[in-house]
């Protein structure tokens, strides 16, 4: 195969990202997003709201990172946020996601390939800045659909806003203060409005 027929075959298999289904609704709750249209979402949102990272970061790099870091959802599925949050289901969510991530970016010639995994590497790190930030709009963007929705996936799997702004405080708040205050007044508007019984 030639550079060209490999690079073809990632972006082809990557279509399969469409037909990913998530927990969460879109904004108007019609009906469930999928992992394609939120990597879409996300990358938008940092362009927009990269002024709100607690440290200076590149927006290009983040932008890739939001672009790349669910790839691997089409080999091992979308896993709701909250069956991670104990130690047996992160482990097991890792181990799925390493593999899916050796043959999703192996499809690409060896260097950009590489180049590309380092990238979701460096996400899952969260270490830089820019990965850290990549984290808190990856977490904001369900908290905004569900609320937008009328409570989603926390009324349809009876999350209780304690979980939510546990997570909040374990994925956000490193990559944005001004993000994770939001965060936590959404969940708290949230309740106030019956999408969740309150704690």
């Amino acid at each position: 195969m030639t550079t060209l027929d490999e690079q073809i075959a990632f972006v082809l298999e990557i279509d399969r990202l469409k037909h990913v289904v998530r927990q969460n609704p879109v904004g108007d709750g019609t009906r469930l997003e999928n992992t394609a249209e939120h990597s879409w979402h996300l990358a938008m949102m940092a362009t927009v709201l990269a002024e709100h990272a607690d440290e200076p970061v590149d927006v290009a790099t983040v932008v890739q990172m939001l672009l790349v870091h669910d790839l691997v959802e089409i080999d091992a599925g979308d896993t709701f946020v909250y069956l991670t949050m104990d130690t047996d289901g992160r482990a097991e969510q890792e181990m799925r996601e390493q593999a899916a991530a050796d043959r999703i970016f192996g499809l690409l010639p060896g260097e950009q390939g590489q180049r590309l995994r380092a990238v979701w590497d460096e996400f899952e790190a969260a270490e830089t800045p820019e990965a850290r930030f990549a984290k808190a709009v990856d977490r904001l963007a369900p908290m905004l659909l569900n609320k937008s929705a009328g409570g989603g996936s926390w009324k349809r799997h009876a999350i209780d806003p304690a979980q939510t702004h546990r997570l909040i405080d374990a994925q956000m708040t490193k990559g944005s203060t001004a993000l994770t205050k939001y965060a936590h007044r959404l969940i708290d508007d949230a309740v106030l409005e019956g999408m969740y019984e309150p704690d």
